[in-house]
């Protein structure tokens, strides 16, 4: 058995891994021609051709809608804004409820605040760490406007389920569809099952565009809201006044023609390099299974997770060690890891000091995720190959199996400090 490089031993993985880089010749080639057009965007925040953008920015949104098979996509400069234009479509106003996850990126829980509404949090599933319907079902209220679902990490959230419960009460569902493009619930594409579905474009996701983003909707009139929103709508009420609210506030969520070139690029590249990414995150469980204490990510039957990260479940009363201890001995071997994905975000000051609802007693199982079960590895974060792969599989393997090496947790910290 050999020893644990955090004693000494030889690391399983010597070469610290290499940050993913998906961007190839096509984007250089599509960024050079359009610079050399001399457009580098199309908009003017007022009634005409223009309002919707330069030409790149309107054949992405098509492609868009084309791949996803929805009627209409709005592309925006970032997942955050389309969030925010999101509820803003969906007409959150000052006093609405909107429940959220607190297990996700800051901007999801916020997103209410751009309208004065108030996030109520709501916790999440133990297997997919997706919001959980029974706890939502239970926290709506007459005041509530909005069902924001994360399809976290890659996996979808009960979409279908949750889209029947929004139209029962006849409120929004958004699904911040960040981190999983082209997964799928029964078939049927995250990310167009909810109301409006928000992509991100951001630099480490799937496919990106340094910054961008895009919202997906089968409803005209959220897809004009969105577009309204998305550029100073204030300046176009007049000039559609049958159509839209006269207090709708505009912001500039505009995508520059540069960046829907690169995402024209990678779009293409789209089915390609999620199906890569999936099959490293499959390889990986197949090769840390059976590990006792060590669960890998849970796939819901019907469902095709993409993988952004690769969550697993640590139990440390399996293990028989801390969390914190399997952390540094898989770092000293040359695999970073994540311990719990993010604070829960109602621990936030932001939350502490607005108007909220929700936190650690009704969130147990966010706070056991955060604190003790979650063990993240960025699948979307790094360069791998099959080879690579097996050995991060075999660091698992090896920490596990000298596992007894780290029982004393003073010898851990002693052994980090030389």
């Amino acid at each position: 058995m050999s020893s644990l490089a955090l004693f000494g031993g030889k690391p399983e993985i010597e070469t610290p891994l290499a940050t993913y880089n998906r961007i190839g010749d096509a984007e250089r080639a599509a960024v050079l021609d359009t610079l050399e057009s001399g457009v580098l965007s199309g908009y003017i925040g007022a009634p005409g051709p223009e309002f919707d953008g330069g030409p790149k920015v309107q054949e992405l949104e098509d492609r868009w809608a084309d791949m996803f098979d929805t009627a209409h996509a709005v592309a925006v400069n970032s997942a955050t804004s389309g969030l925010f234009a999101a509820l803003g479509a969906c007409g959150v106003g000052p006093g609405d409820e909107v429940i959220v996850p607190p297990y996700t990126m800051s901007a999801t829980a916020v997103a209410p605040y751009v309208y004065g509404g108030i996030p109520v949090f709501v916790d999440i599933e133990p297997e997919t760490f997706c919001i959980d319907i029974v706890r939502v079902r239970a926290a709506i209220t007459d005041r509530t406007k909005a069902i924001i679902a994360v399809n976290l990490f890659g996996h979808p959230a009960r979409l279908a389920e949750l889209r029947a419960l929004a139209d029962l009460h006849g409120i929004c569902l958004v699904e911040d569809n960040a981190q999983a493009p082209l997964a799928t619930e029964n078939g049927v594409l995250s990310g167009t099952i909810g109301h409006i579905g928000v992509f991100s474009l951001n630099r480490h996701k799937h496919i990106q565009t340094g910054e961008g983003g895009v919202c997906t909707t089968d409803d005209a009139d959220l897809a004009f809201r969105l577009k309204l929103i998305r550029n100073h709508g204030e300046n176009l009420i007049e000039h559609h006044a049958a159509h839209a609210e006269r207090d709708l506030v505009g912001f500039n969520y505009r995508l520059t023609e540069l960046s829907a070139a690169v995402g024209l690029a990678q779009l293409n590249r789209a089915p390609e390099i999620v199906a890569e990414r999936e099959a490293f995150a499959l390889r990986l469980s197949s090769g840390v299974s059976g590990l006792p204490g060590l669960t890998p990510p849970h796939v819901r039957a019907g469902c095709r997770h993409t993988f952004y990260a690769w969550p697993m479940r640590y139990d440390e009363n399996v293990v028989g060690i801390p969390r914190s201890a399997f952390l540094q001995a898989m770092a000293a071997e040359g695999v970073p890891l994540d311990g719990g994905y993010v604070a829960p975000l109602y621990r936030l000051p932001v939350f502490a000091a607005r108007e909220s609802r929700g936190g650690a007693p009704e969130c147990p199982v966010t706070e056991q995720m955060h604190n003790q079960e979650e063990v993240g590895f960025g699948i979307c974060a790094f360069e791998l190959s099959d080879m690579l792969i097996d050995r991060i599989a075999a660091a698992f393997h090896k920490v596990h199996e000298n596992r007894t090496e780290l029982e004393d947790l003073s010898t851990v910290s002693a052994a980090r400090s030389k």
